[in-house]
């Protein structure tokens, strides 16, 4: 075509066709792989450093069972402190910015653990995994929704929770047969997984077109909350070895910093915690059931892959095969959950996991051998610890946030998981201060029969407060219909 000069004009830019259906279901379900493998990151290492404890340990000449906790504890701690002004973050600048910077930060922390040299390189290469982990928890389920199709939102979610579910499972058993070329490839597999979803999520994840422009959050109570927690799990994890004012001394800096923090919570405009939820009865109640049961949870894992490797003298590929059966089940069980919570209320079905997770410790109390014995001893306890751990904790969030308004969800969902997180850490640091340094088989028996007791008392004080969750939640349904009815 010319123009009336005779010059050729430009050719016009080709047409634009709209995305098709099917290149809008190829893209949501690209969002869906990279967003369920960030998630999945995160969630595999908050357990998979267990089954490998025992040979770090023995690899780094010198280390201690209770320094090498802090590769768990350390992470517990961060990702509880920093999901709730992670969350508020990519509300301000956008959950896909975040969400990378979040994987970014996990895969090279990761590297960082795989060629770490000494235990403090390990544990600051896990905080730092952590602080990505931070990121990713809270932005993966909005991002999930947003690229979703309407109409299969409610599958997505449930695929998204069961793999997230799975993560305890894959990486019993891939953490053991890694363990068998080096512990190191517990972190170096996470590099291909990390550099795909950041490769793949600039293109497939959905961009926010506002953000929101509220106020951050107080990171500054959030470094409180961690001094205070820290210093707690070091005054549990050091007590055999320290003398008595040191412990204290610990102790009295975990009182004040938590004083502190707790008046920040009351003056900041957009603190970590709105003290107003805790006057929620109902909240109150859950968020305590959800500290015993982690306590219970966190402190029964570490101890089932502590004794079969220390006690039993397994590899880490058979201790995470004896683990599986369990594990396996919490998947399973979780999407089975749903009738047992919609016929007996969320509490009850709270409490009813957190009983069958304590009957299973007791079964380990009762029956523990220094004989290997798997499948009279340990497989029931796996089995119930499985069950119940997945009705647990499908129930809680829904009990935790029964008596909230719509409003505060988002809020109390994050602090539960901060709760859970911080019961984590509790769990192991209880355990590890009970178990001490046995120098024989027999007080390794005695010693481990210490730590069960405590897990199982966690594990029935949270049955226990959840049934009075129960109880006060059908009083409350109760004075209400009453009054709509006398309305």
């Amino acid at each position: 075509m010319a123009t009336d000069e005779g010059v050729a004009a430009p050719p016009s830019p080709p047409a634009v066709a709209p995305p098709t259906p099917g290149n809008a279901t190829r893209k949501a379900r690209l969002a869906f792989f990279v967003i369920s493998a960030g998630f999945f990151l995160a969630q595999l290492d908050t357990l998979i450093v267990n089954v490998a404890l025992p040979t770090i340990n023995r690899d780094f000449h010198g280390s201690t069972l209770s320094g090498l906790s802090w590769t768990l504890n350390g992470y517990a701690i961060v990702l509880a402190a920093l999901m709730v002004p992670a969350g508020r973050w990519a509300d301000r600048i956008g959950r896909k910015n975040v969400f990378l910077i979040g994987v970014t930060l996990f895969t090279v922390a990761s590297l960082l653990c795989g060629v770490a040299t000494n235990v403090p390189f390990l544990v600051v290469a896990r905080v730092l995994q952590a602080m990505g982990a931070a990121a990713l928890v809270p932005t993966s389920l909005g991002l999930l929704l947003a690229a979703a199709p309407p109409e299969g939102r409610a599958k997505a979610v449930s695929a998204w929770a069961a793999i997230g579910g799975s993560a305890p499972a894959f990486g019993s058993l891939v953490g053991g047969v890694l363990l068998q070329a080096d512990w190191r490839w517990l972190f170096f597999i996470n590099l291909p997984v990390g550099i795909f979803a950041v490769v793949a999520g600039l293109r497939a994840l959905p961009t926010e077109e506002k953000p929101e422009q509220g106020p951050f959050p107080d990171v500054f109570g959030a470094v409180l909350l961690m001094i205070s927690i820290s210093a707690i799990t070091l005054a549990l994890v050091k007590a055999p070895e320290w003398s008595a004012s040191r412990i204290t001394g610990l102790l009295v800096l975990a009182a004040v910093v938590l004083a502190w923090f707790v008046l920040r919570c009351t003056r900041h405009q957009n603190p970590l915690v709105d003290l107003a939820l805790l006057r929620v009865p109902a909240f109150t109640m859950a968020n305590i059931s959800a500290l015993l049961y982690s306590i219970s949870f966190a402190a029964l894992v570490f101890s089932f892959m502590q004794w079969c490797q220390d006690v039993w003298g397994w590899s880490g590929v058979r201790t995470g095969l004896a683990m599986l059966p369990g594990l396996a089940l919490v998947p399973i069980a979780a999407r089975l959950a749903a009738p047992v919570v919609k016929a007996i209320g969320a509490a009850s079905a709270v409490a009813a996991g957190c009983a069958a997770m304590t009957v299973g410790v007791v079964w380990w109390i009762a029956t523990a051998e220094l004989h290997p014995q798997y499948v009279k001893v340990l497989l029931p306890g796996v089995l119930l610890f499985g069950a119940g751990s997945a009705l647990a904790i499908t129930a809680l969030m829904n009990a935790a946030t029964a008596g909230l308004p719509p409003t505060a969800l988002a809020t109390g969902s994050a602090i539960v998981n901060m709760v859970r997180q911080l019961g984590m850490a509790l769990g192991v640091s209880l355990f590890i201060a009970l178990l001490g340094t046995p120098g024989t088989p027999d007080a390794a028996r005695t010693a481990f029969e210490r730590g069960w007791i405590l897990t199982a008392a966690a594990g029935g004080v949270a049955a226990t407060v959840s049934l009075a969750l129960g109880l006060w939640l059908r009083r409350a349904a109760a004075r209400q219909a009453a009054e709509a009815s006398g309305a």
